[in-house]
């Protein structure tokens, strides 16, 4: 089994204190240890043979020096020279795994919180048996709410069980309405992100669904070691369009299914997914990084403190979060829409807050 992890992002709905250079996988939200390196640990009773994350320039430095200290498998660092979305990255992975083509690769993201590493890594377990049978395999979260930032998987027929059931359709995400009507039917989950397939079943699927992508990772020179030069790599960059593996193949293939996840995640998506994943106080307030704090008739806000005092005073429903160089106060309803703040940063030339 290969491990790859997708650590490029740039995690915007975490501005300010998610940056280009020091994105929310790099970060300790939790406390301790950061995403990324909790990522690797939680699938180190897996006995992967090895493990890739793959990354960008600007952050493979930091990612390598997170990584270092990890010595049970062989860890690689990819860095992409410049982003191009899921599919060329998840090709990569897979034709680097080419000389071993009926190995299973599970393909996760580097941000998710996922604190029952037993019942995790059963899944994944149960995820490759399937795969070896020349399935996509997706894994499904039962939805809890009507969640409108998450894309949606609709099972066909009945979903009882431990599956894996077949997925006849990918949903983007919803608004309010339809997201309830999803939550009350019964057979929609969460798209988590998290994948498991063998090398050359994602090949063939890449080479019928996205050729050009295909074609360009076969004009990639893989020894015997599993390795390629970093000038192909970077040519293979330089030429490929943007693409998404969700649209560009999961959507499309016949070969998709659905293993439900029933261990506890969170893909700490914004500001406002924190409370979920860390204790609040009797009025749900969640205080983070504060050197101290006075609440006062205040609920249901999340504070990152930068390290000063805090001090609520007949307030709810806020998102606080403060930098050296940068405060951002929004409501928790309108989290998502931080990245908005970030596209408008960048059509201001204000890249010094990027």
């Amino acid at each position: 089994m290969i491990i790859v992890i997708l650590a490029g992002g740039s995690g915007t709905r975490f501005w300010p204190l998610s940056r280009i250079r020091h994105p929310k996988q790099l970060m300790s939200v939790l406390g301790g240890k950061s995403m990324l390196q909790r990522t690797v640990e939680r699938v180190l009773p897996l006995r992967p043979e090895r493990i890739m994350v793959i990354t960008n320039c600007l952050q493979a430095g930091e990612t390598a020096d997170q990584l270092a200290s990890l010595t049970e498998v062989p860890v690689e660092v990819l860095a992409e020279p410049v982003g191009r979305n899921t599919a060329p990255a998840v090709g990569l992975a897979a034709r680097l795994a080419a000389a071993t083509p009926e190995t299973v690769m599970a393909v996760l993201p580097a941000d998710h919180v996922i604190p029952d590493v037993e019942n995790f890594c059963a899944i994944l377990r149960r995820g490759v048996e399937a795969a070896r049978d020349g399935k996509l395999v997706t894994l499904g979260i039962a939805p809890t709410r009507p969640e409108t930032g998450y894309g949606y998987l609709e099972v066909a027929g009945g979903s009882a069980g431990a599956g894996p059931f077949p997925v006849s359709r990918f949903v983007e995400k919803p608004d309010r309405e339809r997201a309830e009507q999803f939550l009350a039917s019964g057979n929609y989950y969460w798209n988590s992100g998290m994948f498991l397939w063998r090398a050359d079943t994602i090949l063939a699927e890449l080479q019928r669904h996205l050729p050009a992508v295909h074609r360009g990772l076969m004009a990639i020179e893989v020894s015997a070691d599993g390795t390629a030069s970093g000038g192909q790599i970077d040519d293979f960059y330089r030429t490929v369009q943007p693409e998404s593996i969700d649209y560009g193949v999961m959507e499309r293939s016949e070969r998709v299914v659905m293993i439900p996840a029933s261990f506890t995640w969170s893909d700490v998506g914004s500001w406002n997914a924190l409370p979920e994943v860390l204790e609040g106080d009797a009025n749900g307030n969640v205080i983070i990084n504060a050197a101290g704090e006075v609440l006062a008739d205040a609920s249901e806000c999340l504070v990152y403190g930068g390290g000063k005092m805090v001090a609520l005073l007949g307030v709810s429903d806020l998102v606080v979060v403060e930098t050296p160089d940068a405060l951002l106060v929004c409501s928790r309803d309108r989290a998502q829409e931080v990245r908005g703040i970030v596209g408008e940063l960048q059509r201001r030339g204000l890249g010094e807050y990027l």
